[in-house]
C-alpha cells in the first residue's frame, strides 16, 4: 500500500456516550469525540489529560465506535481539535452519516473549513485564560445561526471585557453568546447578577456533566 492510499487517521484522546453539559444541547444524550493535542494552554483549563497521549484510530474506526452507541447528537471536542488537520474529514463524515454534529474549538484557529452542517461552538478567550491575544478574530466574520459564541469567565475584569466586547462587537446578532464561570474562581450567582442587572444579551450557563459528576474524565 502507498502512502497516498493510507487511510485517514486521528489521534484519539477519548470517545465516550454523556449528556451534553453545555450550549444550547445541553442535556441530550451524545457522543463525544475528544481529539489529542491543543496549541493554547489556559489557565482555567479541565481538559489537560487531552494535551498528550492518546490512541491514533482510523476514520472509519471512529465512525464505527461512534455508531456502537446509538445516539443522533455527535460532539468533536479537545483539546483543539482542529489542531489535527483530519478532523475536517472526520466532521464532514459524521454529517453525511446522518449525525447532528457540534464543533467546540478554542478559536484560535480558522473554522473556516468546516462543514457548514456543522454547528461550530467557539471561545473567545478572556483576559483571565492567559490566551486572549490568541483569538482568531476573523472567525466571527464567518458565523451563522447554527453557531455558538462562549465566554468563560474567571472575575469581574473578564465579565466587563466580554460585556465590552459583545456590544462593541454587536455578537449576539451573529449567533447565540454563552457565558459561563470558572468554576471555583467565581460565584455563579454573582455572574448570573451581573448579567441580569447589565441586561446582557447572552445565555447563561452552568457545566451540566459537572454539575452531576464532577470533574470526571469520560463524562
Amino acid at each position: 500500500m502507498n502512502a497516498r492510499s493510507k487511510p485517514l487517521t486521528l489521534k484519539i484522546s477519548e470517545i465516550f456516550f454523556s449528556l451534553q453539559g453545555e450550549t444550547s444541547r445541553a442535556g441530550l444524550p451524545t457522543v463525544f469525540v475528544r481529539l489529542t493535542g491543543c496549541p493554547l494552554r489556559c489557565v482555567w483549563c479541565d481538559t489537560e489529560h487531552a494535551f498528550a497521549g492518546g490512541t491514533s484510530m482510523t476514520l472509519s474506526g471512529i465512525l464505527e465506535n461512534v455508531a456502537s452507541y446509538g445516539a443522533r447528537q455527535v460532539c468533536v471536542t479537545g483539546g483543539e481539535p482542529l489542531a489535527q488537520k483530519n478532523c475536517l474529514a472526520l466532521l464532514t463524515l459524521l454529517c453525511d452519516a446522518g449525525y447532528d454534529v457540534s464543533l467546540e474549538t478554542s478559536g484560535a484557529l480558522d473554522i473556516g473549513g468546516v462543514d457548514p452542517r456543522v454547528s461550530r461552538v467557539v471561545d473567545l478567550k478572556a483576559p483571565g485564560s492567559g490566551e486572549s491575544a490568541r483569538n482568531r478574530w476573523q472567525n466571527l466574520d464567518l458565523l451563522g445561526a447554527r453557531d455558538e459564541l462562549k465566554f468563560v469567565l474567571k472575575d469581574r475584569a473578564d465579565y466587563e471585557w466580554a460585556r465590552e466586547t459583545i456590544a462593541g462587537r454587536r455578537l449576539d446578532a451573529l449567533c447565540p453568546v454563552l457565558v459561563s464561570p470558572v468554576q471555583g474562581d467565581i460565584d455563579p450567582t454573582e455572574l448570573a447578577e451581573w448579567i441580569l442587572a447589565d441586561r446582557l444579551p447572552v445565555r447563561f450557563q452552568l457545566q451540566l456533566h459537572k454539575l452531576l459528576w464532577g470533574n470526571m474524565q469520560g463524562k
